[in-house]
């Protein structure tokens, strides 16, 4: 038999198998003990809400309300389930003018829990801020059934009794508001508010700096102390009031409108086109601040820019930024028949009386019981029938 030949080892694969082998170990002891098993949750750091919340504590009393609600938002996302955080989101939104946002999280908080007094005075607040009355005294009552000596609650209650006109259950809500904390923001401005509405001017202005020594920061409270400044007759403070409260929510067209107002009542026509202006800029799609900066432009002789807003304003249209506006009816309303006078009596002083005398003869059918609608229509027609004439029309009572 022949003796088969040995085979000669291949180095070649020999430090391919060590390779291997290397390979393996490292793996082993370094790379298996580093990694996580399969399927089992990585455990990953969270943030305490309660980190959030204090924030957003910290961002109110500073009066930095937008940072104070991206922080509660920031909280409702680690704690979705906490009624309480959207409570205070809530409040905050309506502090903010954003009504519509604050009654979306008061009734978030009431679906997680139905029992809190709270929210249901929220949800009553933002509701008679967008004006469904009805509706909002149902939330406060129900907020009173659930605790009937919340102060916060009982000053909501007399906001809403203001708003429907019921001054005595008004005046009797915010004093029992105060009597039971008389260092809440809530209730010593509901105090304010009814004596604002009452024509007590002096004591609601106390009210309202009683307020404003809680939280200096809040525009709202600005807004209503300009309103009670420009009542009293103190022009200079209205406006700087609404100038404050425009600094501390710039995307308001409010204190701008007001202040316009301000400038109307005291014959400064171009100042107040100038507040007007702002004020569309806020909210170029607003017939009624389209409409209003056509009526200061008009009182200043500016024709030609009035009539493009005051078309606006009452025909609808498009701004020259695409922005969409829908025209306002005719109606017994004192800023309608502003526009209304304004916008006929310019097209007859720009010779344009064939679209005048439609509006004046609206007016007529429309709103014949209001006197300064009926004069200016009246002398519309005149102005168009002598051969355009000019005057200066009746408007309707200043602004509070």
């Amino acid at each position: 038999m022949r003796r088969k030949r040995r085979k000669h080892s291949n180095p070649w694969r020999i430090l391919i198998i060590v390779l291997f082998i290397a390979a393996a170990v490292y793996v082993n002891q370094i790379v298996v003990p580093a990694t996580p098993p399969f399927f089992i949750p990585t455990v990953t750091p969270t943030i305490n809400p309660e980190s959030f919340v204090n924030e957003a504590e910290a961002f109110y009393s500073e009066g930095k309300l937008r940072g104070a609600i991206e922080s509660y938002e920031q909280a409702i996302l680690a704690d979705p389930g906490n009624s309480a955080i959207y409570v205070s989101l809530s409040r905050v939104q309506i502090l903010a003018g954003r009504y519509e946002d604050g009654l979306e999280n008061a009734e978030l908080a009431l679906l997680r829990n139905p029992g809190n007094p709270i929210a249901h005075a929220m949800r009553a607040w933002a509701l008679d801020f967008m004006g469904d009355y009805l509706e909002a005294e149902a939330a406060i009552k129900r907020a009173l059934e659930l605790d009937k000596n919340n102060p916060v609650a009982h000053a909501v209650y007399a906001e809403i009794l203001v708003d429907k006109g019921d001054f005595e259950g008004a005046a009797e809500e915010s004093r029992i508001a105060v009597e039971l904390d008389p260092t809440s923001l809530e209730t010593r401005r509901a105090r304010g508010y009814v004596l604002y509405w009452t024509s007590n001017y002096e004591m609601a202005l106390e009210e309202y700096k009683a307020a404003l020594a809680i939280n200096n920061k809040i525009p709202n409270l600005y807004i209503m102390t300009g309103y009670i400044y420009s009542a009293l007759g103190d022009y200079d403070l209205a406006v700087e009031n609404f100038n404050q409260a425009n600094a501390l929510n710039p995307d308001d067209p409010t204190p701008e409108y007001e202040a316009s107002r301000v400038y109307f009542t005291i014959g400064e026509f171009a100042q107040a086109a100038q507040y007007a202006q702002q004020a569309v800029e806020d909210d170029p799609a607003n017939a009624s601040l389209q409409g209003n900066l056509g009526v200061m432009y008009a009182k200043n002789n500016e024709l030609d820019k009035a009539i493009v807003h005051l078309t606006l304003a009452v025909q609808g249209g498009i701004t020259g930024e695409g922005e969409i506006v829908e025209g306002i009816p005719i109606s017994y309303k004192v800023r309608s028949i502003e526009i209304y006078s304004l916008y006929g009596l310019t097209l007859a002083r720009l010779n344009r009386c064939g679209e005048a005398i439609p509006i004046f003869q609206s007016m007529l059918a429309l709103v014949p019981d209001n006197e300064i609608a009926v004069y200016n229509a009246t002398t519309g027609l005149e102005m168009c029938q002598a051969g355009i004439e000019e005057t200066s029309p009746e408007t309707g009572p200043p602004d509070s």
